[in-house]
Formats: structure tokens, C-alpha cells, sequence
């Protein structure tokens, strides 16, 4: 099966998608083991002629819960294939597309809705069409049909794989370990040291003093990422060296700067905004701490929180479902357990619902002991280069692309709209003319 075609569905550099840097990095690694791996994306149109012509073995879609997936949703169940579903639920996504439009399709975001949640009471659609939904999204996550459609769905973690799959006793479902690359500066070295001169350099660029422990935030400035409870606890902290670099985009839903304000940080708080792959890991190297915590969480799998297992950072972690076989510390009354309790532990695990207390905790201990971070640092790069490398991804995710590739497409019931292939309108007109019908 080396002469496989593959058509891949994914954002792309520059988009600044997580998925986007995901597909950049373990698509050349994958190309040579195929006939082809040809990237689609919002920007190009010419999959349908092109299958057409010369069939690919398998399409596979990289989808998650933003409008940089949108474009997916008009191939996924037209040309069923391997579904690599990044988020648990995409119900934001789909509804934002469907309905924020300049004429919204109100109907066809409601048929999809039943179609996807049976047993949801009567009129809830309703709700979420008036933009109402609010934290019910997650429960309600619109990701069967696309499962039910799919030859195979893959994910990135054992839990979620299992809670699919009991939810959906008639799908396939596999997972694969994610992996993530180490980039830029300090590679060689993984990192490991925060006074190295790319860290301190770093550092410097944006006013850190050299004697501060610093947390680093990765990734988009959200609530889900408990940005508002990293500041309260440095803001609440009798710790004067703790000081934040947030390195992401800020939200529409969430003013970041306001925040930073009123909490009275703005000179222990540095802004990096978004930074390119190859200047992420100068940016791990200045940070003492890397801050992984979320909620709520979909069964997803943290790639920056991989990228600072991969830099050698101590983590700390929202105790999630998904993530109970990594080993972790936790906090206790004195601070932290010791770690000869867990001799394996990469970082220290939350819990959510002691959130406040469980944060301030780790926060002193680690923050007092740069021999604990040096420990967990070196067992979370050790993890990294065990589990979550791009090679390791890339040989299971093989396996995976082949399975999928000898699996019948499924025919599913689905809703009217998604399986239109937009050429009635034409059909009809070629009636009228005396032509029986369209080639294809």
C-alpha cells in the first residue's frame, strides 16, 4: 500500500491554529511513506475534480472546535474517511457557521442537532439557535453524525478513545499518542536550563529580572485556560519574584489587560502574543513553570502542554480524566508531597474543585525549591522523548491510516442538507433542456 493517495483536510502555517503547526509537522513525515499527501485547506477548491480524476485511497480530516475547520464540513460526509478529532465536541463551531450568516440556516442547524442528540429535550435546539446555549455546549457536543459518517475516528488520548467508544458501540475508534517536534534555540540542549543565554536573553526582551521565577502561560489567553486564576494567585502570592509571560493571543471573550489592571500586575505580567515555532522554545527556556491547567475540558490532548514536557519545564495541570496514568505530585497542607513519593512525577496535578487552594500550594513550593523544578523538568522531558515524539505519532498514526483505508464507507442516516452535492439547481435545468443527467 506504499502508492496510497491521501488527501488531508487541515489548516495550515500561517493560520494560527494549533492544528495548523500540528499538520505542518507530522505531514513530511508521513509524505515519503505514501504515493502522495496532498494538503487541503479553506484556500483550496480543486479536491472534488481532482478525486474525481484520480481517486485518493482515503480522505482524512483534522477537525476541531473553531472556524479554521469550517471549510472540512462540506467534504466529511460526501467523501467518508479517517475523522482525527481534536476536540470532543464542536458545537460552537458548527452552530457559529450555520448561524452567523448573512442569512442563517436556522433549520439546517436544527436537523443537525436532532440528528446528533435524539434524546435531547424537545425545543433545546431552539435554545441554542437564539444564542442562549452557554456552558450547555459541551454537553450537547455535536460530534456523532461526523463519527457515524467517518471509516475510523482517532483521537489522542486512551480515555477519550474509550468514552467514544462506548457512546458510539458502532464506530471505530483508535487512538494515537500525540507527538510534538522541539524547534529553535536550545534544542540540542533540550532546554533544560533556565539561565541559559537564549532563556536570559528572552528574558531580557521582555523586562523579566533575572531573579524572578517565572510561570509561563502557552497558547490562546482563555478562561478554559484559568488565565484569571494564574493572575489571582500571583496577585494573592506573598511572593514578589513570581512573575507571568503569557505567550498566545488574547480573546474576544475575555480582556486579559483589563484583568492585569485591576489586579495591580502590570509589572510582573509580560505580553509575548503569538510567536513563531522557532522562537517557542526561547520562550519555554525563560520560564521556570509552565502553566497547563484547564476547564473545562472536552477529553482533549494539550499539545503545548507537551511542547513543555519536550522543553524539560515542570507542569502544573488541571487533575483531568484523561490525563490520571501521567504522574504527577500532588499538594498537600506542608505544600507538595515529596517527590520520592512519585519518583516519575513531571509536575504537580489540581484539583478542580479546591482549585484556589491546590494553586497557591504548588505555586510556594515549587517557587521555593529550584531542586524539585530541576526534577520534575528532567521527568517530563524524559516522558516526552518516551510517549510524544513526531516520530512515535507518525509510525502509530500509520497504522491507523491503514486500517481506515480497507474500511467500507458507512451509510449513515443523515440529515437532508448534508448529503445535497449542490448541483439540483443544474440537474434541473438540464432537464428542462432534454439532457437525462450529469456525468458524476
Amino acid at each position: 500500500m506504499g502508492g496510497m493517495r491521501i488527501a488531508w483536510f487541515s489548516p495550515l502555517p500561517p493560520d494560527r491554529s494549533g492544528i495548523a503547526a500540528y499538520t505542518a509537522e507530522v505531514t513530511p513525515l508521513l509524505a515519503p511513506r505514501f504515493g502522495a499527501v496532498d494538503l487541503y485547506t479553506a484556500d483550496r477548491h480543486d479536491f472534488v475534480w481532482r478525486h474525481r480524476r484520480d481517486p485518493y485511497d482515503l480522505t482524512i480530516y483534522q477537525m476541531g472546535n473553531s472556524s479554521a475547520h469550517d471549510f472540512i464540513w462540506a467534504y466529511l460526509f460526501r467523501y467518508p474517511g479517517l475523522l482525527v478529532l481534536h476536540d470532543a465536541q464542536v458545537h460552537q463551531a458548527r452552530a457559529l457557521w450555520l448561524l452567523r450568516r448573512l442569512e442563517p440556516r436556522v433549520d439546517d442547524y436544527l436537523a443537525e442537532f436532532v440528528a446528533n442528540h435524539p434524546d435531547a429535550p424537545p425545543g433545546l435546539g431552539q435554545l441554542f439557535a437564539a444564542g442562549l446555549g452557554g456552558d450547555l455546549f459541551r454537553l450537547w457536543p455535536m460530534v456523532s453524525l461526523a463519527i457515524q459518517a467517518s471509516r475510523l475516528t482517532l483521537v489522542h488520548n486512551a480515555h477519550l478513545a474509550a468514552r467514544l467508544s462506548r457512546e458510539h458501540p458502532d464506530a471505530v475508534i483508535r487512538h494515537v499518542e500525540m507527538g510534538v517536534g522541539v524547534t529553535g534555540p536550545g534544542t540540542e540542549t533540550s532546554a533544560l536550563d533556565a539561565a541559559s543565554a537564549y532563556g536570559h536573553e528572552t528574558r531580557r526582551r521582555h523586562g523579566i529580572p533575572d531573579d524572578a521565577c517565572v510561570i509561563g502561560a502557552f497558547g490562546g489567553l482563555t478562561p478554559e485556560k484559568r488565565i484569571p486564576e494564574l493572575l489571582a494567585a500571583v496577585a494573592d502570592s506573598p511572593r514578589p519574584d513570581l512573575h507571568v509571560l503569557l505567550v498566545g493571543q488574547p480573546v474576544a471573550h475575555y480582556d486579559v489587560t483589563g484583568d492585569i489592571s485591576r489586579r495591580g500586575l502590570a509589572a510582573r505580567v509580560h505580553f509575548a502574543g503569538y510567536v513563531a515555532d522557532d522562537q517557542l522554545q526561547a520562550h519555554l527556556a525563560a520560564c521556570d513553570i509552565c502553566w497547563c491547567l484547564r476547564w473545562p475540558s472536552n477529553g482533549e490532548t494539550s499539545a503545548s502542554w507537551l511542547r513543555c514536557l519536550a522543553a524539560g519545564r515542570p507542569t502544573l495541570m488541571t487533575a483531568l480524566a484523561q490525563l490520571r496514568d501521567v504522574p504527577t505530585l500532588t499538594v498537600n497542607a506542608d505544600g507538595v508531597a515529596s517527590v520520592s513519593t512519585n519518583v516519575d512525577a513531571v509536575g504537580i496535578a489540581i484539583d478542580p474543585v479546591d482549585e484556589r487552594r491546590d494553586i497557591a500550594r504548588a505555586l510556594e513550593a515549587l517557587a521555593a525549591d529550584p531542586a524539585l523544578r530541576r526534577t520534575l523538568g528532567a521527568n517530563a522531558r524524559a516522558r516526552w522523548a518516551t510517549l510524544h515524539t513526531l516520530p512515535q505519532m507518525a509510525e502509530a498514526y500509520l497504522r491507523v491510516i491503514h486500517e481506515a483505508a480497507r474500511r467500507p464507507a458507512p451509510t449513515p442516516a443523515l440529515p437532508a442538507h448534508l448529503i445535497d452535492d449542490g448541483t439540483g439547481t443544474a440537474r434541473r435545468i438540464l432537464s428542462e433542456m432534454g439532457v437525462p443527467g450529469l456525468p458524476w
